[in-house]
């Protein structure tokens, strides 16, 4: 009759048991118990008013004093009972949501990367939030309103076939009719809840790509433009939420009609019975109250299938980024990474972000070990992506990219990973401690190795001098440091790392002098015996590689020393010549 009978929710609740409500089995059971407590608590409520009613009847005074003392005794179980059924229930429906965050984190963190950056990280973030909590916050109310009002409304159907069951026939007539259009109105709440949703993930979205891009915004006088689009997001969130409001009110007075129908018909009926001698006093009035204290859950079982609609929404959401499966894995035969000289080749490779846009066309490239290697040309030429196949970020089209000999393909993740060090323009430092952002270098890594990392990378001196030393917090995206410290930062890193292989990506970009001058000796020294990468927009950064290669357009056009290079007077002596005319 309600939402969760029809198939398609009953299959989305069947994959929250079998994945995670499961292992909770015995608190789900205790739970049951404390709420089939609290329906027997309800369900003696009846029969103390019967009782009560046919005491005065007989004015009978014995039980003056005991009547009172009955009522305080059900009223106090019962709220003992409750008050345990509540923090039973809420207790496990927060272990299981903290285990459906935890599989949705891991589950992110091991997507593919065009996955990843496919949607802003907003977006995400939400799902952690706006979903997560939806369902929270839904499991929370269901298993309250739907599983206790449920069992609460069985135990006092059981008192009112007890006490008549011809009017409990009656009843029966009243409330299927509401049915009918509560569940159509579930069906409808489904899908508002479902975009209400969305809405909400596109305002985190919004709000992080606002506030990150806020000096920007300030910059450029663009707040009133931010304003603008801002007014349209939360305009759209309000529309979504009135239409989900609207349907949500309808549910109640829909079951407040069929309950007056009930207890109108109840009244009538029980009335004539007992004018006319067939029914008495005591049992109608214990009937009475029997049917109004089960109206209220009777009306919640209504208001909870739209409350699990808006549950199982979000459930929907959260399963469908769960089932994407990422395409860069492991294959069933792969072997650990075996580094002998640490060369690197790229053999006629393509590769294509998106189709009809070749990032790669045919490309073919050899680094060869322990030596320095630059990627020089024009931005979007295809630089990045070089470095993106050699970490196994996304794999490529045609072609193959291989390590001393081995289809990085072929090879284990966590060990190409492990023999590879990243360090890019983009510098990443977490909200954390010094000592804890050199550490991600190497688990586990005990400080004597993080100080000799932190001083190979010139790192040490102005590591010392602030105020906690190594144990100081470095602020949201190394919001405390230069970027010349943070960049030193993210080479201790490295150092610690000790990979075979380097990928440097303009790792002195956008440093003033001095900054440079350490960071591109701590560059130097992390260069030293390995083979190394180097993507640079400077040339002056790299003349002195032991080759240099001018990629554009997704080819290797050039090649050589940075000498050989000018003479030939080819793409490398056109780019030397703009960024050096004056």
């Amino acid at each position: 009759m309600f939402g969760f009978l029809q198939s398609h929710s009953f299959q989305l609740i069947w994959r929250l048991w079998q994945r995670w409500i499961r292992h909770y089995k015995a608190q789900i059971g205790l739970s049951l118990a404390l709420m089939g407590g609290v329906a027997v608590t309800t369900s003696i409520y009846p029969l103390v008013i019967q009782w009560t009613v046919e005491r005065i009847g007989q004015k009978d005074t014995s039980t003056l004093f005991l009547i009172p003392l009955v009522i305080i005794g059900v009223t106090s179980v019962r709220a003992i009972v409750m008050f345990l059924q509540t923090v039973a229930t809420t207790t496990t429906v927060n272990r299981i949501v903290i285990d459906i965050q935890k599989d949705l984190y891991r589950h992110l963190l091991n997507s593919d990367l065009a996955f990843l950056q496919r949607d802003p990280s907003g977006t995400l973030t939400s799902r952690f939030t706006v979903d997560v909590e939806a369902l929270r916050n839904n499991l929370n109310r269901c298993l309250t309103g739907f599983v206790r009002g449920g069992i609460t409304v069985v135990a006092l159907v059981g008192m009112l076939i007890y006490l008549d069951p011809l009017l409990t026939l009656m009843v029966f007539v009243a409330y299927p009719v509401a049915g009918v259009p509560v569940v159509q109105i579930g069906k409808r709440l489904r899908s508002t809840a479902a975009a209400l949703q969305a809405s909400l993930g596109g305002l985190t979205a919004f709000l992080q790509q606002s506030f990150t891009g806020v000096r920007m915004i300030k910059s450029y006088h663009l707040e009133d433009y931010e304003s603008a689009k801002a007014d349209q997001v939360f305009g759209q969130i309000f529309e979504t939420q009135r239409k989900a409001v609207r349907l949500r009110a309808r549910v109640d007075p829909l079951m407040e009609v069929a309950g007056g129908w009930a207890v109108a018909g109840v009244l009538a009926f029980g009335t004539w019975r007992v004018m006319s001698g067939t029914g008495t006093v005591g049992s109608f009035t214990g009937y009475i109250t029997a049917l109004l204290l089960a109206a209220q859950p009777i009306r919640s079982l209504g208001s909870s299938n739209a409350i699990l609609q808006d549950g199982l929404a979000a459930a929907e959401r959260l399963f469908a980024l769960l089932d994407t499966r990422p395409k860069i894995v492991d294959k069933s035969n792969a072997k650990p990474l075996q580094v002998s000289a640490g060369k690197v080749e790229l053999k006629n490779v393509w590769f294509s972000y998106a189709p009809d846009r070749p990032a790669l066309q045919g490309m073919s490239l050899r680094v060869e070990s322990g030596k320095t290697t630059a990627l020089v040309g024009r931005s979007g030429g295809g630089k990045s992506t070089v470095f993106n196949l050699i970490a196994r970020l996304y794999d490529v089209g045609n072609g193959a990219v291989v390590i001393d000999e081995q289809d990085v393909r072929d090879i284990t993740l966590a060990s190409l990973r492990e023999g590879i060090t990243l360090v890019s323009q983009d510098v990443i430092v977490f909200n954390d401690t010094v000592r804890v952002n050199i550490a991600f270098g190497k688990t586990g890594a005990i400080q004597a190795e993080i100080e000799a990392a932190a001083r190979a990378a010139e790192a040490d001196e102005f590591i010392t001098r602030l105020p906690q030393g190594y144990d100081t917090p470095v602020g949201e995206q190394g919001g405390f440091l230069s970027g010349g410290q943070k960049q030193r930062l993210v080479l201790a890193r490295a150092f610690l790392r000790n990979s075979p292989i380097l990928l440097l990506d303009e790792a002195t970009s956008a440093l003033d002098a001095a900054s440079e001058e350490l960071v591109q000796k701590a560059v130097q020294k992390l260069s030293k015996g390995r083979t190394t990468l180097v993507i640079a927009h400077r040339l002056a950064t790299v003349r002195h590689a032991d080759i240099i290669c001018v990629i554009d357009q997704g080819q290797l056009v050039e090649q050589g020393t940075h000498e050989e290079l000018l003479k030939r007077g080819g793409a490398y002596a056109e780019l030397h010549k703009l960024q050096f005319k004056g």
